[in-house]
C-alpha cells in the first residue's frame, strides 16, 4: 500500500478538484505521519510489514464487523488501517527503497482490501441485512472494481499510457462507500433513516464503475489504434521525417 515507482507512459491529467485534493491532502498527511514512519523505521519495521498489517486490519474490519451489521465500528477500524497506505510509502521514501516489488505488493494487496470491503457488505445483505438486490449490487461493485483496475494494468502492460481519469476510481469507490457505511452505522445509535445512505452509495459506485470501465476501454482502444497506425506507417511518412525532408528541399 504505497511504495510507488514511476509509471510508464503518459500520466493521465487529473481534474482540478482531484489534483488539489491529492496535493493538499497528501501534503497534510505526509507532515502528520512522517514522525510516526520514522519511529517505525528506528524500530526496525519494514514498509512491507506495514503494508501487510494494514491489509490485514482492513480485512478484519470489513469481514468481522460488516457481516454483523456493525457498520460504524467496522468503518472506524478500516479507516485506521487505511492510513498504512501512506505510512508505508513514507517509510519507503525515507529509506530510499521505492521499488517495483513494493509497487507490485501494494497494488496486489489493494485489490485484496477492496474485495474484503465489498465482500463484507455483500455478507451483511445476504444475512442480517436481508436484501438480495443490495447483496448483488455489492458483489457487482467488488467485481467491477477489479475489472476497472485490470483494464489499466493490462493496457499499461502492452505499452499504452491509458491516459484517462475515470469517473469513479479506487479512491472514490472507497471514500464514497466507507463514508456512507460509517454514517449508516449511526442507525444502531438511534438515528432514524440514515441507514439508506449505504444502499445509495453502493448504487453510485456500481454505476460509476461501469462508466469508468467504458472510459478506460474507449481510451485503450483509441491509444492502441494510434500506436498500431504509428508502427504500420512507413518511416518516410512520419511527421518528423516529412518535416526534415521539407527543410532539406527548401
Amino acid at each position: 500500500m504505497g511504495q510507488p515507482v514511476a509509471s510508464r507512459g503518459r500520466p493521465a491529467t487529473p481534474t482540478v478538484g482531484k489534483a488539489m485534493l491529492n496535493k493538499y491532502a497528501r501534503a497534510f498527511f505526509t507532515r502528520v505521519l512522517t514522525p510516526f514512519a520514522a519511529f517505525l523505521i528506528r524500530r526496525g519495521v519494514s514498509p512491507d510489514t506495514v503494508t501487510l498489517l494494514g491489509t490485514a486490519g482492513v480485512m478484519a474490519g470489513a469481514l468481522v464487523f460488516y457481516p454483523r451489521g456493525e457498520l460504524f465500528w467496522g468503518t472506524i477500524v478500516i479507516t485506521l488501517f487505511v492510513f498504512s497506505d501512506l505510512v508505508d510509502g513514507n517509510m519507503a521514501r525515507q529509506l530510499g527503497r521505492s521499488s517495483r516489488w513494493g509497487a507490485f505488493l501494494d497494488s496486489t494487496l489493494d485489490r485484496v482490501a477492496d474485495s474484503a470491503v465489498f465482500g463484507g457488505f455483500a455478507l451483511w445483505y445476504a444475512g442480517g441485512g436481508d436484501n438480495n438486490v443490495l447483496c448483488a449490487v455489492s458483489i457487482f461493485c467488488l467485481a467491477s472494481g477489479q475489472v476497472v483496475s485490470y483494464t489499466k494494468a493490462r493496457g499499461e502492460s502492452i505499452g499504452l499510457p491509458v491516459a484517462v481519469n475515470g469517473l469513479v476510481e479506487r479512491a472514490e469507490r472507497l471514500v464514497i462507500s466507507l463514508v456512507a457505511a460509517g454514517l449508516a452505522g449511526f442507525h444502531k445509535f438511534g438515528v432514524p433513516g440514515i441507514d439508506v445512505l449505504l444502499p445509495i452509495a453502493l448504487w453510485i459506485v456500481a454505476v460509476g464503475s461501469v462508466v469508468t470501465l467504458i472510459q478506460r476501454v474507449v481510451t485503450v482502444r483509441r491509444e492502441a489504434a494510434e500506436a498500431d497506425a504509428e508502427v504500420a506507417a512507413p518511416p518516410g511518412n512520419s511527421p518528423e521525417s516529412t518535416s526534415h525532408n521539407s527543410e532539406a528541399t527548401s
